[in-house]
């Protein structure tokens, strides 16, 4: 039952004890575990960890794919923002769910699990243009409903920015090929080296009922740096690029990268990689105001990568630039000093973000752009043209692998129901299961596992992967932290606790039910329930 279901819950400390006329009565509840909450994917993260805590990584891993097909990716170069929500980091550390969701992905490669049959053929075909992590997604849960998907994509393998953006260092290519495989496996058709210029040709050639644009941001933001030697700059995002197609360009010794996000760091320690001895970023702001996370930023420091703060490029002459030293003014934002300075670099990378090449989309009259060049996209993730959704960088929102993913897994729901021509009803979201409303006696500190990492010195020779995976052990452990916040995990807390024998055990996986016959509404169910899996509430008026 859901808490929408019952009346608000009243204060116990307003009413102590019910006397012979008992006032409340306790109800098991489902609350929204803020792990849930905050993962862009969408993925039922408490559902997943309570399987994996008792040793079902295969079931774990099934409910993993129902929400993200690219689980051994995602627990690589996922952000993890469900970690900084964890109700666990407010009593020691938040729970490693990034590194268990890894473990599960990479036992299912190596263990060859096949991924769940897809539903009946429903007779309609959708067109996926892009083989990013939105399109990949799409195309996963497209051919779970039954649809027959045909991926478009104008490179010669899929992944997008997976493949051609994050260094292997990070996310080893063997990881992605096999998650890529598991999705070819469904059926989904792969159509390589097509590169979509005109839509509705497209759709109409094919005889596609539906379309979803996922072209992705692969084109590097410029700004404009007088320069005598052109050649000398290039951005970060073809060097990438080259990088991952395996024509990595010649820098040189001395490199400089101009920018401070993720994008920024990946092109710094992918230069070391390729030879660079001094490698220096130059940001206009400082630390602080840093869009690059942290802990991209440490390891690209560990590896002997130097920053000059408050710096901003004037001027390139040759294998000279000229630079200015910036402050940052009372309203946070950098300002000129007038100060200059000139620093020698064989190669300047500019890492200044990214944008979607959409040019070809606007010939079609009813889609609508932001100022920006982002797609305009209503709640279904339909643009103005019926039938043609859209989702991932294009559509101006975060650009994360995650919030690519989610919008693949929305886009499939939503192009479903266009399809079938059915109703979806709106689902109203659980209550947050926030750490105060815990009750946490039965926990104790428990150290969380970290993964392991290769020394700064083995790791700038090559392109090995830096961070290790989980053991099973350290796995099932680091699932057995998890406060299942808001969701009963059978723990029998309640049903010792009880003294009037009011409980009945349903047996494993179907949790309780109370017996209100016995039940005095004492709330030491309540009290006891360590996850808040129970509320107490006002009793229903008599008939």
């Amino acid at each position: 039952m859901r808490q929408s279901d019952f009346t608000a819950p009243i204060d116990l400390l307003a009413q102590p004890g019910t006397g012979a006329v008992r006032a409340r009565r306790p109800l098991y509840v489902d609350l929204l575990p803020p792990c849930n909450h905050a993962c862009p994917a969408g993925e039922d993260i408490q559902g997943w960890l309570a399987l994996a805590r008792t040793g079902s990584d295969h079931d774990a891993w099934q409910a993993l794919l129902a929400d993200n097909p690219l689980p051994a990716v995602q627990g690589r170069v996922c952000y993890h923002p469900c970690e900084s929500e964890c109700n666990r980091a407010n009593l020691d550390s938040a729970v490693s769910i990034h590194a268990v969701e890894r473990h599960l992905g990479d036992r299912a490669a190596a263990e060859g699990w096949p991924a769940p049959p897809a539903a009946p053929s429903s007779g309609k075909r959708v067109l996926v243009i892009g083989a990013g992590p939105s399109g990949l997604s799409a195309a996963h849960h497209l051919a779970r409903l039954g649809h027959a998907v045909e991926v478009h994509e104008a490179a010669a393998l899929a992944g997008g920015m997976l493949r051609f953006g994050i260094p292997a260092y990070r996310l080893p290519r063997v990881v992605l090929s096999r998650e890529i495989e598991r999705i070819e496996a469904l059926g989904v058709k792969f159509v390589f080296n097509r590169k979509v210029e005109d839509v509705v040709a497209e759709q109409r050639a094919g005889d596609f009922d539906a379309v979803f644009l996922a072209i992705g941001a692969s084109v590097a933001k410029h700004v404009e740096i007088p320069a005598r030697d052109a050649a000398r700059v290039l951005d970060a995002v073809s060097m990438l690029h080259e990088v991952g197609a395996g024509e990595p360009p010649i820098l040189g010794r001395r490199v400089v990268i101009y920018g401070g996000g993720n994008t920024a760091m990946d092109a710094a320690r992918t230069a070391r990689r390729l030879g660079a001895e001094d490698t220096l970023i130059i940001y206009r702001r400082d630390r602080a105001h840093m869009p690059a996370r942290a802990f991209e930023l440490d390891e690209a420091l560990e590896e002997g990568v130097t920053i000059k703060w408050l710096t901003t490029i004037r001027q390139v002459v040759g294998a000279e630039l000229r630079v200015e030293q910036m402050q940052l003014g009372a309203d946070g934002r950098p300002h000129p000093t007038g100060r200059l300075e000139q620093l020698a670099a064989d190669a300047i990378v500019l890492a200044l973000g990214q944008q979607t090449d959409s040019a070809f989309l606007r010939r079609l009259a009813d889609l609508e752009f932001t100022t920006d060049g982002a797609v305009v996209v209503g709640p279904t993730l339909m643009t103005g043209h019926p039938g043609f959704f859209a989702g991932g960088d294009m559509i101006g929102q975060e650009q994360t692998v995650s919030t690519a993913v989610g919008h693949g897994k929305r886009a499939a729901r939503h192009i479903d129901v266009y399809l079938r021509a059915t109703a979806q009803p709106e689902r109203p979201r659980h209550p947050l299961a926030e750490f105060a409303a815990l009750h946490l006696p039965i926990y104790t500190d428990a150290e969380r596992r970290e993964q392991t990492q290769r020394s700064p010195a083995q790791r700038t020779g090559d392109f090995d992967e830096v961070v290790a995976g989980l053991t099973a052990a350290q796995a099932r452990y680091e699932a057995q932290r998890c406060f299942s916040c808001g969701n009963c995990f059978e723990c029998d807390q309640c049903y010792a606790a009880c003294p009037e024998q009011a409980i009945e055990k349903l047996g494993p996986g179907r949790r309780y039910r109370f017996l209100y016959a016995r039940c005095t509404g004492c709330a030491v169910c309540f009290e006891t329930c360590p996850c808040h899996a129970i509320e107490m509430v006002a009793e229903p008026p008599q008939t």
